[in-house]
């Protein structure tokens, strides 16, 4: 590239003297990097007046029909990276004067909006770094990275309207696929469209504010739905053991009723490929709700369906207490029994003493209810408490890859000391954050060329 920029200009006196008389490397590294910045801007601002001298293909009024003038040049400041970029571009006007025909193709094609005052790659590093820290400590690294003094709330409002953005687009393909429009599945090479599709959901907890706009009043505690989609897939351990590892990982997350969930849920399956899936596993703890989303969007594909081991092994846990003294040798030995069998295929034997403990006489009334609901529970999940044939096949048996997606989803960044949040603040950051997870930030920006890895 052509450029009259050399390091022996003016403008690089005071940065050559501060780098001369640095004593420490680290000193002599920040000098460089401010240098270099410099240097940025300067050829950033030496390209735009290049492009602007260029000659311009005037259009047409849209009102009269004549060809726009050149009014000259104005200048124009875009807050940047490398900190504020000036230059001078032509204004061209209508002859006649018509309302509203000014306009400034230079802009046009450098992707500026009227009246924009920042550029996009600032706002898609705050955004990014939100995802992962408070607003505020967002600021703080975005200042010492870049050197922008930008503010917490500033910051908040570009995520609000980036988290809108993605709502609006969420909505849009909710819609087409409600009136039955195709979905557009995402690429996938054949080693993981072979593979096993694992899903799972829960829910997790978060503190809300009781009043909008106002921090007052007794925290309100609201369940945000989390699943998670993933490939099963093997790896091999530094130490020769074969492990599961889990690909393409997809993550959905929704404040309000399960329904709507469902639906989000439903569209990320066909996204990854639900309909041409070999086999899909769910996996899950008791709740009905998510056990009614299994049934209504899984099982019509011959899904398999596995009730967390843990949590069945907790509610005979809580069957033996009820039963015997938590507190004695008997109560755990017959839990631990009992959880093995249920562990290595003899789930019958486990089902089979639940019956004759409740046609006993010998069984305590107060432990009676406690051991029915038990049963029932089992009942209900006959054939997602397999596990011993579930291990065999290579299915995990527990719920902790939903667990985990909950916690490192929802709880490290919406659960910090003395977080509150209002609806609208949580669900455009929930956007955002769903988003960047599923590799799809980056689109909402017209940087994906630099920032989507090869």
């Amino acid at each position: 590239m052509e450029t009259s920029l050399t390091l022996h200009d003016n403008r690089f006196e005071a940065f050559f003297h501060k780098l001369h008389t640095s004593r420490t490397l680290v000193m002599m590294v920040f000098c460089v990097w401010e240098g270099l910045r410099l240097i940025g801007l300067l050829l950033i601002e030496e390209e735009l007046q290049k492009r602007a001298r260029e000659p311009e293909q005037w259009p047409t009024c849209g009102q009269c029909g004549q060809r726009l003038h050149s009014k000259g040049f104005r200048t124009r400041q875009m807050l940047t990276l490398f900190g504020w970029v000036a230059w001078e571009r032509r204004i061209g006007r209508c002859p006649n004067g018509c309302k509203g025909t000014q306009v400034a193709p230079l802009d046009s094609r450098l992707g500026l909006d009227k009246g924009q005052r920042t550029s996009a790659e600032v706002k898609w590093l705050a955004c990014t770094l939100v995802v992962f820290v408070p607003y505020g400590t967002a600021a703080l690294l975005l200042r010492q990275m870049t050197g922008l003094d930008l503010s917490a709330d500033t910051l908040w409002n570009w995520t609000q309207v980036v988290g809108q953005s993605v709502a609006a687009q969420t909505g849009l393909e909710l819609a087409g696929m409600e009136k039955g429009g195709a979905v557009s599945e995402e690429a996938l090479g054949d080693g993981l469209a072979k593979a096993t599709m694992l899903v799972g959901a829960d829910g997790v907890m978060v503190p809300f504010r009781p009043k909008a706009a106002s921090p007052k009043g007794k925290t309100a505690w609201r369940e945000v739905k989390v699943g998670i989609i993933a490939r099963l897939t093997q790896r091999t351990t530094r130490t020769d053991k074969v492990v599961t590892a889990l690909k393409q990982r997809r993550l959905v997350a929704f404040l309000g009723p399960i329904e709507q969930f469902g639906s989000l849920l439903k569209l990320e399956l066909l996204k990854q490929g639900l309909l041409h899936a070999t086999r899909v596993v769910w996996v899950c703890d008791g709740g009905k709700g998510y056990w009614g989303l299994f049934e209504r969007l899984l099982q019509p594909f011959g899904a398999i369906g596995i009730l967390d081991f843990y949590h069945a092994a907790q509610n005979l846990c809580k069957a033996a207490k009820t039963w015997l003294d938590g507190r004695t040798v008997a109560c755990r030995a017959w839990f631990e029994s009992r959880r093995h069998l249920l562990r290595h295929g003899r789930e019958a034997e486990v089902t089979t003493e639940l019956d004759s403990l409740l046609q006993s006489k010998q069984l305590p009334d107060s432990a009676r209810q406690t051991i029915h609901n038990v049963r029932q529970y089992l009942q209900r999940h006959e054939n997602h408490i397999r596990y011993q044939q579930f291990k065999e096949e290579g299915l995990p048996i527990g719920s902790g890859v939903v667990e985990s997606a909950c916690k490192w989803l929802v709880q490290q960044r919406f659960k910090g000391v003395g977080m509150r949040w209002s609806e609208d603040g949580f669900n455009a950051l929930l956007y955002v954050r769903v988003a960047w997870v599923n590799q799809r930030l980056d689109g909402f920006f017209p940087i994906a060329d630099f920032s989507s890895p090869k």
